[in-house]
């Protein structure tokens, strides 16, 4: 299940863990990452709380939580390489995954047609 936020956030849930990264929309707008700082795994965070920094040869970009639960994974591969996020921001180019402390608040989250709209 592919969801979406209005920060421009994906997420792809399987079960209880959502995979989280930026929309290829968000990687066009902010053009070439050049650093990308991650959570720490065991993170706990509340939905909406800063849990990334990107930044861009054009700009400073925080990344939010979408919903709230704990960081159990994150995709060193970015880190290392930022420009995985602008080549495929919604496969490799994930940030972090999340185990989420509420499945109820799913319902929330865009779907990719009101996504879709929302960026025009």
């Amino acid at each position: 299940m592919l969801k979406f936020t209005k920060d421009h956030e994906w997420l792809k849930i399987d079960g209880n863990v959502a995979t989280v990264g930026i929309t290829e929309y968000a990687a066009s707008q902010l053009g070439d990452l050049v650093f990308v700082q991650l959570p720490e795994i065991g993170a706990k965070l509340d939905k909406g709380q800063e849990v990334a920094v990107v930044e861009s040869v054009k700009a400073a970009s925080d990344v939010f939580s979408p919903l709230a639960g704990e960081i159990v994974e994150i995709n060193e591969a970015i880190v290392k390489d930022p420009s995985i996020v602008n080549s495929d921001p919604q496969n490799a180019g994930w940030f972090f995954k999340l185990m989420l402390a509420d499945l109820e608040s799913l319902g929330g989250l865009l779907d990719e047609a009101d996504y879709k709209k929302l960026i025009g």
